[in-house]
């Protein structure tokens, strides 16, 4: 189908589709495969003014090697997709933003994750799509969280789109007829990420564009800070140094989904094989350190000291303690703008010292 037939065929459905039930609309039409342009365009050319509410992409990452059967450089070339991901949704989101009104139009990433060569034997057992989720299944789970993070301000939603069995799935069964249930590396992935929900989203650097370089993400709510660092090479151990700016660490917790072997995974039998664990992390001269062994992914957790806000609150007790509360809220309002504001944007997360390995913390 052409993408400017599709948007005829948008447009009239948008046209006689009415509310109902008192439940507003949310139009989404089925947008790129990865970083097509040519198709946004061709979409957008033929539907505006009428404009959706939402555009979709889908963006696998595939792999050449069954699931079990990865090799360090399979593994590689898997995970260098996640920057083009990455790439392809700020490309995405500022095609949207050319077109009037485009910047209310929600940039959805709807279908995601790896796709793995499926056995020929597995397709005819189970099913064309069927796929054990390994050890390299939750990193790259990891991958994909980490840079949905980084980009909050440009998407408007992400979904995985296959919970049980299919592909990068969060839960696999014994089938239709059976009894048990195991959950996979991908669902540990997404539980150690569970606490970055309803944060802030936290700007953060990690020196380099290599795509098989350290990931990071980072949020922050009610004096604390959630960080993932993900290393998607398993070549070495490594020691991560990460400095903060604007804040200050009191203490850090941290969880770690780890095994050596990228090609573990979790069975019906063994179900307990990979789930997370409590790991060592703590903080000295104002910076976060963590020992990581090879292949494996985690999540920390800092108690910040809001040292910044204090002093604010002790300028206004010293030079407006005795004004009325309009006084006293304004004093702030200027001490904070003076003092904590910047100028300009600052790097509130920097992370240094990241020599290679496989982490996701």
């Amino acid at each position: 189908m052409r993408p400017d037939y599709y948007g005829v065929l948008y447009r009239q459905f948008a046209t006689f589709l009415h509310e109902k039930g008192g439940t507003g609309q949310f139009l989404n039409v089925s947008g790129p495969s990865g970083d097509d342009v040519r198709w946004t365009r061709g979409l957008l050319d033929t539907t505006s003014p009428m404009l959706p509410n939402g555009l979709s992409m889908h963006y696998y990452s595939g792999g050449a090697d069954e699931p079990t059967k990865f090799d360090a450089a399979a593994m590689d070339e898997q995970f260098k997709s996640f920057a083009k991901v990455e790439a392809a949704i700020v490309h995405q989101r500022a095609v949207l933003d050319g077109y009037r009104g485009g910047s209310h139009v929600g940039l959805i990433l709807d279908e995601w994750g790896v796709w793995d060569k499926i056995p020929e034997a597995d397709e005819k057992r189970y099913g064309k799509l069927q796929q054990q989720s390994t050890m390299r299944s939750g990193v790259a789970a990891g991958l994909g969280l980490n840079l949905f993070n980084r980009q909050a301000a440009k998407l408007h939603m992400c979904n995985i789109a296959q919970i049980v069995n299919v592909l990068q799935s969060l839960l696999i069964t014994d089938g239709a007829d059976g009894t048990r249930c195991v959950r996979t590396t991908t669902y540990y992935a997404f539980l150690l990420f569970k606490e970055h929900r309803g944060n802030m989203a936290v700007y953060v650097e990690n020196g380099g564009k290599d795509p098989l370089g350290v990931s990071v993400s980072a949020t922050r709510a009610a004096g604390k800070l959630v960080m993932s660092l993900v290393n998607p090479q398993d070549k070495e151990e490594v020691t991560a140094e990460c400095e903060l700016q604007g804040v200050t660490a009191r203490n850090a917790t941290a969880r770690i989904l780890h095994h050596a072997d990228r090609n573990a995974a979790k069975s019906l039998d063994a179900p307990d094989a990979i789930t997370p664990q409590p790991h060592p992390a703590r903080v000295e001269a104002g910076k976060l350190l963590v020992d990581l062994p090879l292949m494996h992914a985690a999540r920390t957790s800092l108690m910040l000291l809001l040292a910044n806000i204090r002093a604010a609150l002790s300028h206004v007790r010293r030079v407006a303690e005795q004004t009325t509360a309009t006084v006293r809220w304004k004093t702030l309002l200027d001490y904070i703008v003076a003092r904590i504001i910047p100028r300009r944007p600052r790097k509130l997360l920097q992370t240094c010292a990241l020599p290679t390995g496989n982490c996701w913390f």
